[in-house]
């Protein structure tokens, strides 16, 4: 994103939108014309975010809005202008990175920047060499969101769930998505007793989880796959495979690839899901408050329970927060025994009778003196974005990488291998 004439943007690679200005339209090779141009023309001072850019006086406006005469733009720069860019700071959030170094910038810069096709691969070298900060690729993922959901309907396409019964499976992260979607069984009880529908919906990352492979295996009729990958042993057997994501996550704390799937999942029940972009888009300005908490509950019932698991598995995975999920109702029955006011709590309020148990809820947790917030919720996809962020602020707090899952711990490394 831009502000002013400072990015804050930062590159990821395989992403087309990950540069962008202010009025939210990708900045591919082209645009970035642009950026140089105004970069140079604000170089008249020492700033933090622009260091090693000498003072110049622009030579020429440029509308940063303008989609044309990109050529022209182009030519007006010197190379040593375009190279002094490269060198620039790049920001991530408002936060300045090492300073980028460009090999060979200048001809990148000539052949390359005009040229949509290659753009993507430009931006990966450009920022080759920098290193990777804690918790980025997950910060990426959730800020990649509204893109990836905007593409959502074009991958689902016509498609839609058929008559009859179906119902969903999945393991973790993937497990709390296919709730969303309706009728669902966690993988192993898929496995354990073969649900009878007329069709099974799989939901996996890869295509590769084993007990979700096992439950399609398992399953006496046809299945669907939404995962990031048309490859895959899932895929293999599924009669339709839909690819709800533009590539794979790289973080192992998903978070784009979840509400992909779930847009997916609303889509083929016919839903008009295009409204999610901006929906998230807005959310993504709007994160809750952190704090130093070691026990963190989420409270949710109906179309909000399957995002207060996932954001209960967000603030455990990525943040190593003490978080539990409980049923909205089931709070209620003796389980504010173990909550006090050193327990952080958050309500989501969903609609109907579950709004009036969630409104008791926040009541007698205010009693016990908790700290507790109604939080207001209008769609899974959207609902989960604040905890998506609240999971980097508290990782960074903590001082531990999300995008990791502890998997780069070797005890915890060792756990996974001792079953995977």
């Amino acid at each position: 994103m831009r502000d002013g004439h400072r990015l804050v943007g930062v590159v990821v690679e395989g992403d087309e939108g990950r540069l962008r200005l202010r009025d939210e339209a990708p900045v591919l090779g082209a645009d970035l014309v642009l950026e140089i141009e105004a970069l140079r023309a604000d170089a008249r001072r020492p700033r933090a975010d622009l260091e090693g850019v000498t003072e110049i006086r622009p030579r020429a406006e440029v509308d940063l809005h303008a989609r044309h005469d990109h050529q022209q733009s182009f030519e007006r720069l010197d190379p040593d202008d375009v190279a002094r860019v490269a060198d620039a700071r790049v920001l991530d959030v408002g936060e300045v990175d090492p300073v980028v170094h460009v090999a060979e910038r200048v001809e990148v810069a000539k052949s390359d920047l005009l040229r949509e096709d290659v753009a993507v691969p430009v931006h990966a070298r450009m920022v080759a060499s920098l290193p990777t900060m804690a918790g980025e690729l997950t910060r990426a993922a959730i800020q990649a969101q509204p893109e990836w959901i905007r593409r959502v309907p074009e991958r689902v396409g016509d498609r839609r769930f058929p008559a009859g019964r179906v119902v969903f499976t999945g393991c973790g992260t993937s497990f709390h998505a296919a709730q969303t979607g309706g009728e669902a069984y966690q993988a192993l009880e898929a496995v354990l007793a073969p649900p009878e529908a007329d069709l099974l919906v799989a939901l996996s990352h890869e295509g590769e989880t084993k007990l979700t492979l096992e439950a399609a295996q398992a399953f006496d009729g046809p299945v669907w796959l939404i995962t990031g990958t048309e490859k895959g042993p899932i895929a293999d057997l599924a009669e339709e495979v839909i690819v709800a994501t533009p590539e794979i996550e790289e973080s192992y704390c998903h978070t784009a690839s979840y509400t992909a799937a779930v847009a997916a999942l609303a889509a083929l029940h016919g839903e008009d899901v295009r409204w999610l972009r901006q929906a998230v888009d807005n959310v993504l300005s709007d994160p809750f408050d952190g704090g130093d908490w070691d026990r963190v509950i989420v409270v949710g019932a109906g179309r909000d329970w399957p995002t207060a698991q996932e954001a209960v598995l967000k603030l455990r995975e990525g943040a190593y927060v003490a978080a539990e999920a409980h049923e909205t109702e089931q709070v209620l029955h003796g389980h504010f025994a173990a909550i006090d006011e050193k327990v952080r709590v958050f309500v989501l309020e969903g609609e109907g009778r579950a709004a009036e148990r969630a409104a008791d809820v926040v009541k007698a947790l205010g009693e016990i003196g908790a700290e507790t917030t109604l939080v207001p919720t209008t769609h899974p996809v959207v609902d989960i974005v604040r905890f998506q962020l609240l999971t980097v602020e508290l990782a960074e707090r903590r001082g531990v990488d999300p995008d990791k899952i502890r998997w780069d711990d070797p005890r915890w490394d060792a756990a996974r291998q001792s079953y995977s």
